[in-house]
């Protein structure tokens, strides 16, 4: 079973020596405990209900609120060690902490929600990890591609190398392929996203920032000059109006790394998957000045960007809901386990551990029909799931 999200990205256009990166994250502590959502809403209150909303009776023990004025326990992240952390959110509204501790934030950010168990997990050595596990209890990686499927009662997927063999597949982006090889349609689509990450030359994001989010939207920092020209095209007009918010930016390669990684998942518009990725050139100007709104020193970046720059992308699997699917299809013997979106690196373990009870008929948990095909025929959730406006794509 394949895991997908980051796993999905493929580096594919480099101004530099594309293992430079790869090697600073590999050899580099990751960082952990360190996430923060920021917004310029003083009273954020429809973000605080979701989030007391989501951690439920545990919220009054786990949710942590610091006011100017009121005795203040916060504590920035200081390790790596997540486990050391404390659990649950701290609600940051107090402005000279939010100066000391967020020295690049915009001034006009009122409220940081700083989620402390948190950090970075590496897709490729998580993969890895995860081949040796399968080699030591005998298992084998077979590398072949799904070229038909014999529609029968415990189906056969023929694959590329010759051999028949019956599987249990999750292929991120081909979900939908090898559904309709089984007859069958899954409620997913692919959208296509861009990240950049390129050499903090200037220094001008520290090391010790958390992956910082900005939820709240913009219009992106353009001169009149520049703002007209686009204005006047409807090719481009679109980058003169409202955009949305979750533009993210992050230190990449701990506290002895100089890159940083800046992303910013603002397509809607879902296509077919291709190998030869549509990556747009003017991506990495726009997401740059996008992140500049929380980060204004990224301005420094405008029109400069340095010459070790990674520009890559990836196609994100989701339904609409942007909830996973995992669990069994319609056809005997057949199940999925896909439409991670953005998150298949922090869900793989989970997802693969659900789909593996669905396989061996184990006992389920509460909520793996929810997460599963099942949840279509439950119209009082999918009402509220789709009630939502934001779907939380990074």
């Amino acid at each position: 079973m394949a895991a997908s999200g980051d796993d999905r990205l493929h580096r594919l256009q480099h101004r530099l020596d594309g293992s430079d990166l790869e090697r600073e994250r590999q050899l580099a502590p990751h960082d952990a405990a360190r996430y923060a959502l920021a917004t310029r809403q003083a009273d954020p209150d429809d973000l605080l209900r979701q989030l007391h909303e989501g951690y439920g009776a545990d919220g009054a023990g786990k949710i942590r609120t610091h006011r100017k004025g009121s005795t203040s326990s916060y504590q920035p992240a200081t390790s790596a060690d997540w486990q050391s952390a404390p659990d649950g959110v701290d609600v940051i509204q107090d402005r000279d902490i939010l100066e000391r501790c967020f020295p690049s934030f915009d001034r006009d950010v009122a409220t940081v929600l700083h989620i402390r168990r948190a950090g970075d997990i590496s897709g490729q050595q998580l993969g890895s990890f995860m081949l040796e596990r399968i080699r030591a209890n005998d298992g084998t990686v077979i590398r072949g591609r799904v070229v038909e499927v014999s529609r029968a009662q415990n189906f056969k997927l023929a694959v590329a190398d010759g051999n028949d063999r019956t599987s249990v597949t999750a292929a991120g982006p081909s979900i939908g392929n090898i559904a309709e090889l089984l007859g069958e349609s899954l409620p997913v689509v692919n959208v296509f996203q861009q990240k950049i990450a390129f050499e903090d030359v200037h220094g001008v994001i520290g090391r010790q920032m958390p992956f910082s989010i900005d939820l709240d939207g913009q219009k992106i920092d353009w001169t009149a000059e520049e703002r007209a020209v686009l204005a006047g095209d409807p090719a481009s007009r679109w980058l003169t109006e409202a955009m949305p918010g979750s533009i993210h930016c992050r230190p990449e390669g701990g506290d002895r790394g100089k890159w940083i990684k800046v992303g910013w998942a603002f397509n809607t518009t879902p296509s077919v998957p291709a190998a030869d990725l549509p990556l747009d050139p003017n991506f990495p100007e726009i997401v740059l000045r996008g992140a500049s709104r929380l980060n204004p020193g990224l301005k420094a970046y405008y029109d400069r960007l340095p010459s070790r720059l990674s520009h890559y992308g990836g196609y994100y699997t989701m339904t609409r809901e942007n909830w996973p699917l995992i669990g069994p299809m319609k056809m005997d013997g057949a199940y999925v386990a896909g439409a991670l979106s953005g998150f298949g690196t922090m869900a793989a373990c989970a997802t693969g551990a659900l789909c593996a009870r669905w396989v061996y008929g184990e006992a389920l948990p509460e909520f793996a029909r929810s997460l599963s095909l099942a949840r279509y025929d439950d119209k009082p959730l999918m009402q509220s799931l789709l009630a939502g406006g934001n779907k939380g794509v990074l």
